[in-house]
């Protein structure tokens, strides 16, 4: 299957990319380790374009888009180490709050709180309460989706409700914490909270895949660059045999990601039944890809990549980071192959 975006996904895409480029610079994603982990000209600026909302209902003041739609944008996000939660809370909880509204008795608050994160207010969902989650001290609630003793719930609760731990990141923007809910409306319960816990999960891991593809993009180009302008022994670095290879294999690695994330978002979209499998490839494959790419550009950067001034830093710590998040390779390795109907250890 070949995936291709339409005129539309384009236009939307690139319109991102220059808002991004003009608002996220690494100067702005610099000053983020300093302040709250966010770059609000940015932010902002996402939610007067109508990206915040691309995925909430048009009723509910968004654009009614889907999957397919808001995944391009997400990779633009990761092209520039964009900080703010766009991908948890403008495409995994504005997600579930869709499927929420079908939901009998949480249709009224579903349909509130969609306007708000379409508006920019941020909506974190909790999958794992034992996972870090990026930026929790900025959220303005929490979408509960974890087990209970009174079996699977959905709860919302505002900030206030919330208990946060402090957690250390080797990414200084992502302030991330342990999520403790004290209190909250429960929205769905059963069934239906089984499977927007699921839904959720996946999202948070594609949207995570297409970040990183950004990162993994933008790290391969700044090495490109910069090869090609340092010089060892009267000629350019890059002309050397044993660099072009080692970017050609980093970039092969980028190559195969992509359209894995684009064939999960499709899965996605379209309620494909091994749109879980799916994700998990391209999770696997996104980290696996950025890893290798942080590492070839660091490499090829020579002692200059390991300096924290140096912008290359900002884009390998968030690949770093995120390739953890929403499940490791191991993790989406054990995954697909539970889905398989595979036993034993695999190291591919």
């Amino acid at each position: 299957m070949r995936f291709e975006l339409t005129d539309d996904q384009v236009d939307f895409r690139d319109a991102v990319r220059g808002l991004l480029a003009d608002r996220c610079g690494p100067e702005a994603v610099r000053a983020a380790w300093d302040g709250d982990g966010r770059v609000r000209p940015a932010w902002d600026a996402l939610a007067e374009m109508g990206v915040l909302g691309a995925l909430v209902p048009e009723a509910a003041g968004g654009l009614g888009r889907d999957d397919e739609d808001v995944i391009p944008l997400l990779v633009e996000c990761g092209r520039v180490a964009l900080p703010d939660p766009v991908g948890p809370s403008a495409y995994a909880a504005a997600t579930a709050l869709g499927s929420l509204l079908e939901v009998p008795g949480a249709a009224e608050v579903a349909a509130a709180w969609s306007e708000r994160v379409a508006a920019g207010d941020v909506v974190l969902p909790v999958v794992d309460p034992s996972a870090p989650v990026a930026g929790a001290g900025t959220a303005a609630a929490i979408l509960w989706c974890v087990p209970s003793a009174a079996g699977p719930q959905v709860l919302l609760a505002d900030a206030d409700a919330v208990e946060l731990e402090s957690l250390d990141s080797v990414d200084g923007a992502r302030r991330p914490a342990r999520v403790s809910v004290l209190g909250g409306e429960v929205v769905a319960e059963g069934d239906a909270a089984a499977g927007i816990a699921a839904a959720t999960a996946d999202r948070l891991a594609l949207g995570a895949a297409a970040e990183l593809v950004g990162l993994s993009e933008r790290m391969l180009e700044l090495t490109v660059g910069y090869v090609g302008e340092r010089k060892q022994f009267g000629v350019p670095v890059g002309s050397f045999q044993a660099v072009k290879h080692q970017l050609a294999d980093a970039a092969l690695a980028v190559a195969f990601a992509g359209p894995l994330v684009s064939m999960a978002a499709h899965s996605l979209a379209t309620g494909d039944a091994d749109a879980s499998r799916h994700v998990s490839m391209a999770k696997l494959r996104a980290s696996t890809a950025a890893r290798h790419a942080a590492g070839a550009a660091l490499q090829c950067h020579g002692a200059i990549g390991y300096t924290v001034e140096y912008d290359l830093h900002l884009f390998m710590k968030r690949a770093w980071a995120l390739s953890y998040e929403h499940g490791d390779p191991d993790a989406h390795r054990s995954r697909l192959r539970a889905s398989l109907g595979l036993t034993g250890s695999s190291t591919n």
